[in-house]
């Protein structure tokens, strides 16, 4: 088998690379593609270096988000590999262009991370994960309360609760990042930052965003997405002393970083789950998120772009005293690679 996998951001390349090592013990050829949605390289190429990945076999190095663009140029590559699978990952605008240039082009969807929902129609992603799911033929469901959401809705496509690649990464990657990475700060006296939506990076959020970091009791690491520093800059926005505005880094360097914070606060949905699974207190910059049960546990608080709010949560950040598991066992990739092998048979016995 041949799976094509589309791939165009920072957490995307997270996602694909315990399940190209799945892959390829399962036998299946693996053709990657990188739309270049995200070209800075620290949030792209470093990812081939940094986790061991075959680079792609197609680099559109599109540097846009626009959907129309990626898809146009995508489809000609669906059409020339001809793969017997299309793999898309998450909710990002290169997800949405990798289902619908594959499905112009017959070739089946598979969605990993699929039946996620916010609740938020006012977030892009929202309407990328609904378009995509309704676009694949095979969904790969974290959770069962994603599996629930698609038989609601009422998806066409098979549905596969595998648990979580993301899980798999924190597993396989964590324990290099605390090896390698040194961080010479001591364990929780600092705060990692990371501010990236669209929603965040305009005024007056982003003000009032700043002006929470700005008041916390302790320093904070702030790697800046492009976006960000250059929407900071532009509107001239003010960042106090204990704010330390850095270039983006590594995937495991910020792992190291946020292992031994006091809290993360962050507008990412990955990073949500990888501070769960790394034992750190979340605040989240956002009015809802699609991992509710981290906030549900206890380990994560919504306080959207209320500076009072995120002061407060930050200086009260614990994790309560018994976590449960969240999100599979950190064995996604080999469930995912289980079912496109036999697929479109589907796979007696698959489960968590």
């Amino acid at each position: 088998m041949k799976a094509l996998a589309i791939v165009g951001n920072r957490p995307q390349f997270v996602k694909s690379a315990p399940l190209s090592l799945a892959l390829r013990a399962a036998g299946i050829d693996e053709v990657v593609v990188h739309t270049g949605q995200h070209w800075d390289d620290a949030l792209s190429a470093v990812f081939f270096e940094e986790l061991g990945l075959a680079p792609p076999r197609h680099r559109l190095d599109l540097r846009t988000a626009d959907v129309g663009a990626m898809r146009d140029a995508l489809e000609p590559v669906v059409a020339a590999e001809r793969p017997q699978v299309a793999l898309v990952y998450g909710d990002t605008n290169s997800t949405l262009a990798g289902a619908l240039a594959a499905a112009t082009e017959g070739v089946p969807v598979a969605h990993v991370e699929a039946g996620l929902r916010s609740g938020d129609l006012s977030m892009p992603e929202e309407h990328n994960r609904i378009e995509v799911d309704k676009l694949s033929s095979i969904l790969f469901a974290p959770d069962e309360r994603s599996r629930d959401v698609l038989e609601r809705e009422e998806t066409d496509g098979d549905v596969y609760v595998v648990g979580d690649v993301m899980a798999d990464a924190a597993r396989l990657f964590a324990p290099i990042a605390r090896t390698r990475v040194r961080v010479e700060r001591e364990p929780g006296s600092y705060v990692v930052a990371t501010v990236h939506r669209q929603a965040n990076v305009v005024q007056p959020r982003l003000g009032r965003i700043v002006a929470g970091l700005s008041r916390l009791p302790y320093p904070v690491v702030f790697p800046a997405h492009p976006r960000t520093r250059a929407a900071i800059e532009r509107e001239r926005l003010r960042l106090g002393a204990n704010v330390e505005l850095c270039e983006p880094v590594g995937y495991l360097e910020l792992t190291a970083l946020m292992a031994r914070a006091h809290a993360v606060v962050t507008d990412s949905g990955g990073l949500q789950k990888e501070a769960y699974w790394l034992g750190v207190p979340c605040v989240t910059l956002r009015p809802s998120t699609e991992w509710v049960d981290t906030v549900a546990a206890g380990a994560n608080v919504l306080v959207d772009d209320d500076d009072d709010a995120l002061v407060e949560a930050v200086r009260g950040a614990r994790l309560p005293a018994d976590r449960p598991v969240l999100y599979g066992d950190g064995h996604a990739s080999e469930r995912i690679a289980a079912v496109l092998s036999a697929w479109p048979a589907r796979v007696p016995g698959l489960a968590l």
